[in-house]
């Protein structure tokens, strides 16, 4: 999740446990806490293909931050005596351990356990959700008003937890409303993504990575008994064979499990994740190799990865997500976030 979501879990957790020992300073310290996981997105680690799959690696592994959570409620035990070891483990180690959890409900994936294992990625939750966060920033200043407000603390932790829950529920009944259509065209084994589109748990996108070609729905719980319109992107299989020939390729192709588009602009074959964003704007392509200068240039020469200009966030994206989901416009063609009736076609 963003950070400030982070922070926000951070503090009302630390408000809880500690609000009445600690006061306001329960808060200040659970939001700080809540956010040092992601602290590093400040290493360099050479590429931007290493850079963007080491995040949420070992500052997010339970094998670092339970160990770091013992560490740190020592360290406040000696700086504040007055809340017992007890209150200090549980201040530390839930408020660390919850934030790694947390992101694995989004699309990116976490490294929970790092070094093993792939990264954990329930895609149910946008990496900004308002729903999600607000009750827990109403709940700190309730807090901060009157400390220490243990019960709306506690009050939006649960409002925030429930949505979780219901993220989880609307992603199986999405599932379940698209499994018609997919096996009509033969993809029902096929490896597939549904995630909500941003800032909502009501309209909900659907990938799938076809053998020969990548499909995707958009489909909502507004949409009453449309139809369902399917999208169709091309899949260049040897495009995808020459990047899984260099290691960047590979690592790139594990931490998204697949789910990448391939081209070649330019001279240049990059990949780009899509998971993130949407196909019209779409904000991590990479650049792995290029055509060598001399005359034979039926090969590819790898290079030190770096990433292209992201798309630029248009208000008409958020105009087009607003009309698909409220059903004006029933129809959103990704790959031009035009909306229309829905006789459109999106090819």
């Amino acid at each position: 999740m963003d950070s400030i979501t982070q922070a926000a879990l951070g503090a009302v957790l630390g408000g809880a446990i500690a609000g009445k020992t600690l006061g306001r300073t329960a808060l200040l310290a659970g939001a700080v806490l809540g956010t040092l996981p992601d602290m590093d997105v400040v290493i360099d680690y050479g590429s931007a293909v290493a850079n963007f799959t080491q995040h949420r690696g070992f500052s997010h592994s339970l094998f670092i931050l339970v160990p770091v959570a013992v560490l740190l409620a020592f360290v406040g035990r000696r700086w504040r005596p007055d809340l017992s070891l007890r209150h200090w483990l549980a201040f530390t180690g839930l408020i660390l351990v919850t934030h790694p959890l947390l992101d694995c409900l989004t699309t990116y994936g976490t490294q929970l356990f790092w070094p093993l294992g792939a990264p954990i990625a329930t895609a149910s939750i946008f990496i900004i959700d308002p729903l999600y966060t607000l009750p827990l920033i109403a709940a700190i200043a309730l807090a901060l008003w009157r400390p220490p407000s243990s019960r709306a603390l506690g009050m939006g932790l649960l409002i925030s937890t429930l949505y979780l829950g219901w993220s989880v529920t609307a992603q199986q009944l999405i599932s379940a409303r698209v499994a018609p259509a997919l096996a009509a065209e033969n993809a029902s084994d096929s490896p597939r993504l549904i995630q909500p589109m941003p800032l909502t748990t009501i309209l909900w996108r659907v990938t799938v990575m076809g053998p020969n070609e990548r499909l995707e729905i958009v489909t909502g719980f507004l949409d009453k008994n449309l139809p369902l319109k399917i999208e169709r992107f091309p899949y260049q299989p040897e495009l995808e064979g020459a990047a899984l020939q260099f290691p960047e390729g590979r690592r790139l192709d594990w931490f998204t499990e697949g789910f990448l588009a391939y081209q070649e602009l330019d001279g240049k074959l990059t990949a780009t994740d899509i998971r993130l964003g949407v196909p019209a704007a779409h904000p991590f392509t990479f650049v792995l190799a290029q055509k060598p200068p001399e005359a034979d240039t039926t090969g590819w020469q790898p290079v030190t990865s770096y990433k292209t200009s992201g798309p630029e966030t248009r208000a008409s994206l958020f105009k087009a997500l607003w009309q698909r989901l409220t059903g004006t416009h029933p129809v959103l063609c990704l790959a031009t976030m035009e909306t229309g009736p829905i006789d459109m076609s999106c090819s």
